[in-house]
């Protein structure tokens, strides 16, 4: 992919398509978190028409998440050898038909498989997105610019799918939560040759057996946590997912250690900048994908807001996300450098999560709420673009392809991670205290990741300004 890559990145600037290939990877960001987010007031009448228990009906959820974590570095190896474009093509194919399965799903175990198909095409598409986006602008003045609207692109997402879920389950019904990623992935589909390269094969294999051990691991992983509080931290259903979960881990970084052409390259988080920056995502997405999944569910379960006016109070979070990612933080990272940007956005975010923390059972939105939810965001949106531009940045481009997996892998295995960690202290709290004390535990919990994150990178990040 390196010689694709380099030729791609010196031909394409002279042509008038970057603009309409920028558009198609941040509407590729969009979509992969959107359908993750689309899902939460259609989950109801996903529960009452499909046949879930209340147990089941989280992996509605999970199934899509760790499918799109799990896969997501064999996405990127998959770019690198078959072309950043035909593995972005290949996503949304498979993207599309998860999602006509989902929709026509009539059993839960139909539903689960296709959200899993989902996430599958979304673990192609994200990693071959961000190749892509280095072959447009990777040595160009735009670059910085390109990933601030690449980075933008997931908040709008996010709280784009709270309100198309609440309006399209509401007037078509639940199953067009699904369908409306179809004449997306067909335009997407039909635009593609105009944007991108068709770049070529480049040899090598694909380490199947590392697939399989990291996403069983990290499903299995997940699954324990997720389970814990009604199982039973002790339980044998608990305990077991976890131990084999950990030790297929484990399997999978050994297997990467000695397979002469694995899914990753361990030697590379040894590079100057990726290992740490890769270690600010995963806490950012720890931090951030609870953080957001709480709020709503206070602003709806505890204030009593409908689902739209649930999505409605996150817009003004959102907007300072794309004010900041887009005009503030390319300006501020190229003066004051990855460290400054990526510890200071840990700090605002901490200490917006640990005010939504404060936040009272009959808290009021403009006070408890709005102003705290701002700092985080502006936090995130100093944090973020840094640290995912030093990630792929720092790596050799005949690793593109991987570099860009393992960044989307280590933030979504971070939200994966994060949510259920949470989520299993909320449900402990909540269980014991209530609703409002069991959202401002995992407040706690979310503020507390950001702490760490400040203090990784204040430590990690020790490398001349980007």
């Amino acid at each position: 992919m390196s010689t694709t890559t380099s030729a791609g990145a010196a031909a394409l600037p002279r042509t008038p398509h970057r603009g309409l290939g920028l558009t198609l990877i941040a509407a590729a960001q969009f979509i992969v978190i959107m359908d993750t987010s689309i899902i939460g007031v259609a989950l109801s009448d996903i529960a009452r028409d499909v046949g879930f228990t209340a147990d089941g009906l989280s992996w509605v959820f999970n199934a899509y998440v760790i499918a799109f974590g799990g896969l997501l570095l064999l996405g990127g190896r998959l770019a690198d050898l078959f072309g950043a474009r035909r593995v972005f093509t290949a996503g949304w194919i498979v993207l599309l038909l998860g999602s006509v399965g989902a929709g026509l799903a009539t059993s839960p175990w139909v539903e689960i498989a296709s959200r899993a198909v989902q996430g599958a095409g979304a673990a192609l598409i994200a990693p071959a997105a961000l190749a892509l986006l280095m072959t447009l602008f990777g040595g160009t003045p735009q670059l910085p610019r390109a990933f601030a609207v690449y980075g933008a692109a997931a908040p709008i997402g996010g709280t784009a799918g709270v309100f198309l879920g609440g309006v399209l389950t509401e007037y078509l019904g639940w199953p067009w939560v699904f369908y409306v990623t179809v004449p997306i992935a067909v335009a997407i589909l039909a635009l593609t040759p105009l944007a991108f390269p068709r770049g070529t094969r480049a040899p090598g294999r694909v380490d199947v057996v590392g697939a399989v051990t990291g996403t069983a691991g990290l499903a299995l992983t997940v699954f324990g946590i997720v389970r814990a509080p009604e199982a039973g931290w002790t339980s044998l259903e608990t305990l077991g997912a976890l131990v084999v979960g950990i030790l297929l881990l484990v399997a999978f970084l050994v297997r990467q250690a000695k397979a002469s052409e694995p899914l990753l390259r361990l030697g590379m988080l040894r590079l100057p900048l990726l290992g740490g920056a890769n270690i600010a995502q995963l806490l950012l997405g720890a931090a951030w994908i609870p953080m957001w999944f709480f709020l709503n569910l206070y602003l709806q379960k505890v204030l009593g807001a409908s689902a739209f006016a649930a999505g409605a109070a996150l817009v003004p979070m959102t907007a300072v996300i794309v004010l900041g990612m887009t005009l503030v933080a390319p300006r501020l990272a190229a003066r004051w450098g990855t460290r400054a940007m990526v510890t200071g956005g840990f700090a605002l975010l901490g200490v917006g999560i640990a005010w939504l923390a404060l936040a009272p059972a009959d808290g009021v939105y403009a006070a408890d709420v709005l102003p705290a939810s701002l700092v985080a965001a502006a936090g995130m949106s100093l944090a973020f673009v840094p640290s995912l531009s030093t990630a792929i940045a720092s790596a050799p481009p005949a690793d593109a392809g991987v570099a860009s997996g393992l960044v989307n892998t280590s933030y979504q295995i971070g939200s994966a991670v994060g949510l259920a960690a949470l989520s299993a202290l909320s449900a402990s709290v909540s269980a014991a205290a209530g609703d409002a004390e069991g959202y401002s535990a995992a407040f706690v919990g979310a503020a507390a990741i950001a702490a760490v994150g400040l203090v990784a990178g204040i430590t990690l990040l020790r490398a001349p300004r980007c």
